[in-house]
């Protein structure tokens, strides 16, 4: 793991990079339970996690270090781990997950229509408004550079826009800057900061 120091070093490029208004969500799925500890020391404000079983044990470790976010596929029966922990959560995709959620989330979209990956398909999103999902997120397909990436992203911004929505989380280390460009609210980055 990288000094605390680094890793606010890199964060803080991250920051830089995005601007203001856009929220940084240092992605922690392979971040052992001992390795958040350099997070907390660099201060990192926000972490997202991927598993509820994982979230569940770096909560109990480090609850108040850190503000937390829930990125990965979430099951419904797993929704009250989230209630109880998380602030945002930015992978809703099924209809038992939304109606359990307590906290504000957002809709993932898979516009690709991509088989080996979760989310909604564009025309069922106006199904989940019920819900007051406040935002879409996405993650487009796999691209040989960050550029491959923006007709998703802008893809996405224009059905918030359609809906209503303010907020967009998208983009990840290699796209995140272009991400930023298109109106992400939110980017979720994990080895740009701990990488070594």
């Amino acid at each position: 793991m990288l000094s605390p120091d680094e890793i606010r070093r890199r964060y803080d490029e991250v920051v830089a990079q995005v601007g203001p208004n856009v929220t940084v969500v240092a992605a922690t799925k392979y971040v052992p339970l001992g390795g958040m500890a350099a997070l907390a020391d660099a201060g990192i404000p926000i972490v997202g996690e991927n598993r509820a079983q994982d979230l569940e044990a770096k909560h109990a470790e480090y609850g108040d270090a850190f503000r937390w976010h829930f990125i990965g596929s979430l099951q419904s029966n797993k929704a009250k781990v989230v209630n109880r922990i998380c602030e945002l959560v930015h992978s809703v995709d099924t209809h038992s997950t939304a109606r359990r959620l307590e906290v504000p989330a957002l809709l993932q979209v898979n516009l690709a229509g991509e088989a080996s990956k979760a989310g909604v398909a564009p025309d069922e999103v106006a199904d989940y408004l019920r819900y007051g999902v406040r935002g879409l997120s996405t993650m487009p397909p796999a691209a040989a550079h960050a550029e491959g990436s923006r007709p998703w992203f802008a893809r996405l911004r224009a059905l918030a826009e359609q809906h209503g929505l303010a907020d967009l989380s998208m983009g990840t280390t290699q796209d995140f800057a272009v991400a930023a460009e298109e109106g992400a609210t939110y980017v979720r980055v994990g080895s740009i900061l701990f990488g070594e």
